[in-house]
């Protein structure tokens, strides 16, 4: 059995964290995990790919080193700032109501809802990934994609949320891997498949909000019914905490951090002996610059937590999830703000739901590599965890080319001379091949990010790869009538659920493909 790898990078806004595991068989071993101070990045989006490069380079370069092996493709990880949910619902009138639902058609039904998704802004915008929410038929309303399957019907229909982000986010990252000679093997939506790496099922099942708290974006997903339900982020995270901390107690930016790790703390009513220390400062000859108190820290991260947490909570009641039939199993928070002392215990006093820190659940061996074992790495697990069941994933081998169709290149017509009747003329034609450019259409396919998969459950309940001839033939096949039938069967009808008021046009951009029946 040939061993594999998988390497992952996770382009967080303080941190970049490159894991790779390796793979033998089911047997997942996580051997190697380090997290390296970012540059360039904000928000958790690629501001400054220059920059981002000259990090990443580095931080590929010391895996390699160390495993003694050369990366040639990776994981990565979407932002999770300045993204929108929308919801969509599509459907379509099967050909031949009395046998069963298949799978295929299910498929079929996703990949055309993601297709025909109209953009506002297709220059600028582009779908980071899609989850189904349910399914109906004439006789069966809001069945989940596993109930539905096997079902009669004469017509189906199904309801998806759809995640779109900025375009050019996305192809900063390109940007940045492509100037390395590195290809992008898969792109993740990660709140998803984060909250696969910590969550269990049935918290997944009963209600749950995950609260990832990161250092430039905070967010909270929702899940009910084993599937992702909402999604919101706010950009307030670790690092508005370390400016406060700097700005109130004149230090520099890393001081403040380093200060908030050691001694960072919510709630400072309840810290008892350790409110009463004093952090002492020194400089580089031992000399003493500065004193401050533990408590006071505590006050100046629990201020802004506060407000985090609050802004939080407000996302949580606008989703309509928010009572404590929806929400049995409370919230889990994660991230790198998770570790701060008291989190959990001021996030329940605010909210009053029953409240867990997150950690990377044991799906695999980390020996090792203790860090990816710390809330801060669940994103970096997470990606692992998706990308594990895809046979073909070999990190350390060239990613493989794809295939587009492209059009034959026809002889110039050349223009005869003219000449006199009674003369014979030896025609002669250039046979030298002109490049023919065939432009896309400007209004048939919507800008789909290539390669992207949003995780949720154990279900396949992602949109799979489907070529241009395999969408073809599901729209032709479902113009086909049936023998007895002398009337044409009308085209699939979309009707389209839409959240703006302005008219939506529809937009041209890249084929959707890479999604894979993993999660969401």
């Amino acid at each position: 059995m040939e061993e594999r790898y998988i390497a992952s990078v996770d382009l967080g806004t303080s941190k970049l964290a490159v894991c790779v595991a390796r793979i033998l068989g089911h047997d997942v071993q996580v051997i190697y995990y380090k997290e390296t101070p970012s540059e360039g990045i904000r928000y958790s989006y690629v501001n400054n790919p220059g920059k981002v490069e000259n990090v990443l380079r580095d931080a590929l370069s010391q895996a390699q080193q160390e495993l003694k092996i050369k990366i040639q493709q990776v994981i990565v990880g979407l932002p999770r700032y300045y993204v929108r949910q929308e919801n969509a619902s599509a459907s379509m009138d099967r050909t031949d109501p009395d046998n069963q639902i298949e799978e295929g058609e299910v498929r079929t039904l996703k990949s055309m809802a993601l297709e025909e998704y109209p953009l506002s802004d297709s220059k600028n915008e582009v779908i980071y990934g899609a989850v189904a929410q349910s399914f109906s038929t004439e006789d069966s309303l809001n069945e989940l994609e596993n109930d539905i399957v096997g079902m009669t019907a004469e017509k189906l229909e199904g309801n998806f949320k759809v995640f779109i982000g900025s375009r050019r986010h996305s192809i900063n990252i390109d940007n940045v891997f492509n100037s390395m000679g590195i290809a992008i093997a898969k792109k993740y939506f990660t709140p998803g498949i984060t909250a696969r790496a910590v969550l269990k099922e049935e918290q997944m099942e009963n209600g749950v909000a995950l609260i990832d708290i990161g250092a430039g974006v905070s967010s909270v997903t929702i899940f009910k019914g084993k599937i992702m339900r909402y999604y919101a982020a706010i950009p307030f995270g670790g690092n508005s905490i370390t400016r406060d901390i700097k700005t109130e107690c004149n230090f520099s930016f890393d001081l403040a951090e380093n200060i908030k790790k050691a001694y960072g703390a919510c709630m400072p009513g309840k810290l008892s002996a350790l409110g009463e220390k004093s952090i002492q400062i020194v400089d580089e000859n031992d000399e003493p610059t500065a004193q401050v108190g533990v408590k006071y820290i505590s006050e100046i991260i629990t201020a802004r937590m506060k407000e985090i947490i609050e802004a939080l909570l407000y996302h949580i009641q606008a989703s309509g999830y928010a009572s404590e039939d929806q929400l049995r199993a409370g919230v889990v928070v994660t991230g790198g703000g998770a570790e701060l002392v008291n989190c959990a215990n001021y996030i329940k006093e605010l909210s009053g739901y029953s409240v867990k820190v997150g950690y990377p659940r044991r799906f695999f061996s980390c020996e090792g590599c203790a860090e990816a074992t710390e809330a801060s790495a669940a994103t970096s697990m997470g990606m692992i965890l998706a990308a594990k069941g895809d046979q073909l994933l070999n990190c350390v081998k060239e990613a493989p080319a794809r295939r587009y169709w492209t059009a034959p290149k026809p002889a110039p017509e050349v223009a005869q001379p003219e000449v006199a009747v009674s003369e014979p003329v030896e025609e002669t034609v250039e046979t030298q091949p002109v490049e023919v450019v065939v432009e896309p259409k400007p209004v048939e396919e919507p800008a789909i990010e290539e390669s992207v998969i949003a995780a949720q459950d154990d279900g396949p309940t992602v949109f799979d790869e489907y070529t241009p001839e395999e969408i073809k033939e599901a729209k032709n096949r479902k113009r086909e009538k049936p023998v007895k039938e002398r009337k044409p069967l009308p085209r699939p009808k979309f009707t389209w659920l839409k959240h703006i008021q302005n008219t939506i046009s529809k937009a041209a951009g890249d084929i959707f493909d890479g999604m894979e029946n993993e999660e969401i």
